[in-house]
């Protein structure tokens, strides 16, 4: 992709794959068949995990983007990250989201596991976690682990409600078990989303931590910051090789979402960010999380 810094591999880090299933669970909570749900928010039903993963792969191509990390946004539904993965090979990491308080097996097959300890209301060090994570560190898989603030978006537009705990939400939760799991690369999306200095923190005591750049990052009107200067902060205390380049785009006929591509890409370039560095955060750290 043309960027700032020249012809460069751009890598997504946070793409959320909303398949099917995810459909089918929130018409189970509204009433509704997955199709109805789908019109109901307006995105284009996703068809089969196949499907999906071919069309993403268009959308990736048509904007010039490598490789991108898939998210499988419900619990138990690591099938369809996994069937889109091997559906386009070489493009896509498999991501899912877990429940330690209702699963205990983990899929060799992902990539990474995916921790929402506010949303389902755990503690990280709930045995129950240290028992997923047994399983990740032994299959050398990534642990993304979502901290701050939670919102979901389609859960409003549903009318569902949305019964977080955020006392479940601090990144220094995650101090402990980092240190207890050195092999263990831990992702921590958003910035922190919210808890920006505690995430700063946690990656500054703790160098298998890494923070991922996705989304609007709109609570930064909680901290008054701009882009900039949070990239600015970021890369002063984590260096430009623990940051994760991420969009948080997720659902069709929006795509993948440009206007955060380019407010980051813009931020990076007015802090004068060296072609090395740019090219670390906007693909390489990516490939190399997995390359081994």
């Amino acid at each position: 992709m043309q960027t700032p810094w020249g012809d460069c591999e751009v890598a997504d880090a946070h793409v959320h794959f909303f398949s099917r299933r995810f459909l089918e669970a929130l018409g189970v909570q509204c009433g509704k068949d997955p199709r109805e749900v789908a019109a109901a928010i307006a995105w284009d039903f996703p068809g089969n995990a196949e499907e999906l993963a071919e069309r993403w792969a268009a959308e990736l191509d048509r904007h010039g983007v490598s490789h991108a990390s898939l998210i499988a946004s419900v619990p138990g539904d690591e099938p369809s990250v996994i069937a889109a993965r091997t559906a386009v090979p070489g493009r896509f990491f498999a991501y899912a989201m877990m429940n330690p308080l209702a699963q205990d097996q983990v899929n060799p097959a992902l990539n990474a596991i995916c921790l929402f300890p506010a949303m389902q209301g755990y503690s990280l060090h709930d045995q129950r976690v240290s028992a997923l994570l047994d399983q990740a560190a032994a299959n050398r898989q990534a642990v993304f682990v979502h901290c701050g603030v939670l919102t979901v978006g389609v859960r409003k537009k549903l009318g569902l409600p949305s019964p977080f705990d955020m006392r479940y939400s601090n990144p220094m939760e995650l101090h402990g078990v980092a240190l207890r799991y050195p092999q263990i690369r831990f992702i921590v999306p958003h910035f922190g989303a919210g808890y920006f200095r505690e995430a700063l923190m946690l990656a500054d005591l703790c160098p298998n931590i890494l923070l991922d750049t996705s989304s609007s990052n709109s609570w930064m009107r909680y901290e008054g910051l701009d882009l900039k200067t949070l990239f600015r902060r970021a890369l002063d205390v984590v260096g430009p090789t623990r940051l994760l380049f991420g969009t948080d785009s997720s659902f069709f006929p929006r795509g993948w979402n440009v206007p955060i591509y380019e407010a980051q890409t813009r931020a990076l370039s007015d802090l004068g960010i060296s072609s090395p560095d740019a090219r670390a955060i906007l693909g390489e750290n990516l490939q190399r999380l997995f390359s081994a």
